[in-house]
């Protein structure tokens, strides 16, 4: 098993950079993919990017392609998501998530993680 606990949320303008944390207990971290999802008020919780274990290949939902990079440190069971030119519709709930290093689901799929964080709010005004 394996604890996620997000960090680094904020308020932030427009056009501003933040750097979300993701640490994880255990031993195992290296053998789980990681994603981060977003959920705005009244949406649902979407993709924003993921990360195999690895660190070797990466995706990215449309919507933030060329403005976000997700990452990882094995060796600090951490995982990234720095995220530049925020817009006023970023803002919602940051949720890391971690599955199983041998899932074939789409890396969209929030069924195939079978473990999330608390949340980290990510608010950016205009």
């Amino acid at each position: 098993q394996v604890q996620l606990v997000e960090s680094g949320g904020g308020l932030v303008q427009a056009g501003g950079s933040l750097r979300l944390s993701c640490a994880a207990s255990g031993r195992t971290f290296s053998t789980y993919a990681m994603g981060w999802f977003r959920q705005a008020p009244g949406k649902e919780r979407e993709f924003v990017a993921h990360i195999n274990w690895s660190g070797g290949s990466t995706y990215y939902a449309d919507s933030v392609k060329g403005r976000f990079t997700i990452s990882r440190d094995n060796a600090k069971n951490t995982v990234y998501l720095q995220m530049n030119s925020l817009k006023p519709e970023n803002t919602a709930i940051y949720y890391c998530a971690a599955r199983q290093f041998y899932s074939t689901s789409s890396w969209e799929d929030r069924s195939s993680y079978g473990y999330w964080g608390q949340g980290t709010q990510v608010t950016v005004s205009s």
